[in-house]
């Protein structure tokens, strides 16, 4: 059981701009706290056998240069990894766009960890796709950054996850019900989206990660 209030909000939501190689970039920003040592984090983010546990089975040449393959998910090369503060890698799903992830880490005052992590794509592309598809797929991709590190959190607490299906969970699905509606509400503030555009997307955000619960 997760206590899904209270893990809704834990996390810091913002839409930003972070440039990426491409040049502009508009960015999805998720900040939250755990508590677990800084060397903890670091250690379930980026050995293979730990992330296998609370996201995906990892396979590839992990080491800075190197690239990386998460099953049944995205892949990307191995841009930056100063241990134990910054990882920053592309992503890219089969042959879509490559986009760029950022994961910070600092130590927090009661000895926990500050954890951002921070997803942008070029920014013609995602103004392109929101004026022609609305906002939907952006909730999208917070919704499923929100539930990676609510995965990360069960995993540091010592849940033992099974990747595949621990997302099935109806505690799980209303979590992801709340993240649809606070990403809602943070695309709205930054781009000033109308009511029933966000709505409606939140709806289908909603009913891709947790059908059945009603929004």
């Amino acid at each position: 059981m997760i206590d899904v209030i209270n893990q809704v909000n834990a996390a810091h939501r913002e839409i930003g701009e972070q440039p990426v190689a491409a040049g502009p970039g508009r960015s999805l920003l998720l900040r939250r706290t755990y508590d677990h040592a800084i060397e903890e984090v670091w250690s379930a983010c980026t050995e293979p056998d730990r992330i296998g546990r609370w996201l995906a089975p990892v396979s590839g040449d992990l080491r800075l240069g190197g690239t990386f393959q998460l099953e049944g998910n995205a892949g990307g090369e191995i841009l930056r990894c100063e241990e134990p503060h910054l990882l920053k890698v592309t992503w890219t799903y089969g042959e879509g766009m490559a986009t760029e992830v950022e994961v910070r880490l600092a130590k927090s005052d009661d000895g926990g960890t500050l954890f951002e992590l921070e997803h942008a794509s070029p920014a013609a592309f995602v103004d392109e796709m929101v004026k022609a598809h609305g906002p939907g797929g952006t909730i999208g991709i917070g919704t499923g950054w929100d539930l990676a590190l609510l995965g990360l959190d069960l995993h540091l607490r010592g849940e033992d996850l099974d990747p595949a299906t621990w997302q099935n969970a109806p505690g799980v699905k209303e979590f992801a019900a709340g993240s649809s509606q606070a990403w809602g509400r943070a695309i709205q503030q930054a781009w000033g989206t109308g009511d029933e555009e966000i709505a409606a997307a939140v709806a289908f955000a909603t009913q891709f990660f947790a059908p059945g619960t009603g929004g």
